[in-house]
C-alpha cells in the first residue's frame, strides 16, 4: 500500500479518507492540477473546493499540489506554467493557512527546464523516471550528461535461422495486427528470428548491438536480417531499449527480469551475445553509478 497516492477526484478522496480512518492511517494527499497537457487534474478554478473538502476529512493529509506535462498532450513544462502552479501554491496556503510542503512540477520532461531556470518558484519536487532509468531528458531525448544510456539491456534468443527471400510470396492481405506491410525485394537473406515480439516489447524502441537489421514482428516473433554476422541457434542478441520499450518489457509476464551490480566504472560486455542461461527473452538492469554533476541541486 501507497503512503502518498495523487488524487483528483473528491470521490475517490472521500474513499481513501473512509479506509483509512477505518484502520486509524493518515494517508498524505497530493492534488494534481490541469496545467494544459489534458491527462489528470483539477481545473485550477475548482482546485480550492477541492482543497476545502479534503481539510475537512479524516484520515487523509493534504501535503501538496502538482501536475503532469509532456505525457498525453506533449505539453513542455515552461517558466509560465510553473510559475502558475507556484502562483496556485501560495494562494492557496494564504486562503487555507495550509503548508503544502510537497509542489510537485512534473517528471523527466522538467529537466530543461531545471537547469536553466533562474528560479524554481515553489517547485520542491519532480517524479523522475526515464531521466534516471535511462540517461535522457523526454522533450527531445538528449543525453543527461553524467547519467549512463544504457543500464538496461533487452537479451532474447535466435530460435530459427534460414536463408530466405527478403519479399514474401503470394496473396496479400493484412498482417495480425490489421496492417498492410510493404517488403522490399533485396534477394536471398539470412533471416534470425528472436523469441520476442509486438506483446513483449515495442519493436521500434529497440536498438541491436551488433550490426543486424530490425525487420519486423510479429505477436511472439522478431525478424532479423542477419547477413555477415556469426549468429546461429541459440545465439543471444543484445539491444537497447528506449522508454516505450522499456516500459512493455518490465510489465510483460514473458520477459524476465534480471538485476546485476557492475562496477561503478564497467559495464558489463553485452556488445555481442551475452554468455548467460538460454530460455525466454530477459530485461537485465544493471547498476552503474552516476557521475555526482548530475545530481547537483540549484545551489550547488
Amino acid at each position: 500500500y501507497a503512503d502518498i497516492s495523487l488524487n483528483t477526484e473528491p470521490a475517490v478522496i472521500r474513499l481513501l479518507s473512509r479506509h483509512a480512518a477505518k484502520r486509524r492511517k493518515r494517508h498524505q494527499i497530493v492534488l494534481m492540477i490541469e496545467l494544459g497537457d489534458l491527462r489528470e487534474g483539477i481545473m485550477p478554478s475548482d482546485v480550492g473546493e477541492v482543497v476545502a473538502e479534503t481539510l475537512e476529512l479524516e484520515g487523509v493529509e493534504l501535503i501538496g499540489l502538482g501536475t503532469n506535462l509532456a505525457c498525453y498532450g506533449g505539453v513542455k513544462p515552461t517558466e509560465k506554467n510553473m510559475a502558475k502552479l507556484s502562483g496556485i501554491a501560495e494562494r492557496l496556503r494564504d486562503e487555507y493557512s495550509i503548508a503544502l510542503e510537497v509542489i510537485s512540477g512534473g517528471n523527466s520532461a522538467n529537466y530543461a527546464w531545471f537547469v536553466s531556470t533562474p528560479e524554481v518558484g515553489q517547485v520542491n519536487n519532480l517524479r523522475i523516471g526515464e531521466s534516471i532509468l535511462l540517461g535522457r531528458e523526454t522533450l527531445s531525448r538528449e543525453r543527461i550528461p553524467g547519467l549512463h544510456t544504457d543500464a538496461f539491456t533487452l537479451i532474447a534468443e535466435v530460435i530459427e535461422l534460414k536463408d530466405k527471400p527478403s519479399s514474401v510470396a503470394g496473396p496479400r492481405c493484412q498482417d495480425a495486427f490489421g496492417n498492410t506491410p510493404v517488403f522490399q525485394d533485396r534477394g536471398t537473406v539470412a533471416k534470425a528470428i528472436l523469441g520476442i515480439g509486438k506483446q513483449d516489447v515495442d519493436v521500434s524502441g529497440i536498438t541491436p548491438r551488433i550490426a543486424v537489421q530490425c525487420l519486423g514482428a510479429s505477436s511472439d516473433h522478431l525478424i532479423l536480417d542477419a547477413r555477415d554476422t556469426d549468429l546461429r541457434v541459440g545465439s543471444e542478441v543484445a539491444f537497447d531499449v528506449n522508454y516505450g520499450a522499456l516500459l512493455r518489457a518490465m510489465t510483460s509476464p514473458y520477459v524476465s527480469k534480471e538485476y546485476r551490480c557492475a562496477s561503478p566504472h564497467v559495464l558489463p560486455d553485452t556488445s555481442t551475445h551475452a554468455a548467460m542461461p538460454k530460455g525466454v527473452a530477459r530485461i537485465l538492469w544493471t547498476e552503474v553509478h552516476p557521475h555526482p554533476e548530475a545530481f547537483l541541486d540549484k545551489e550547488g
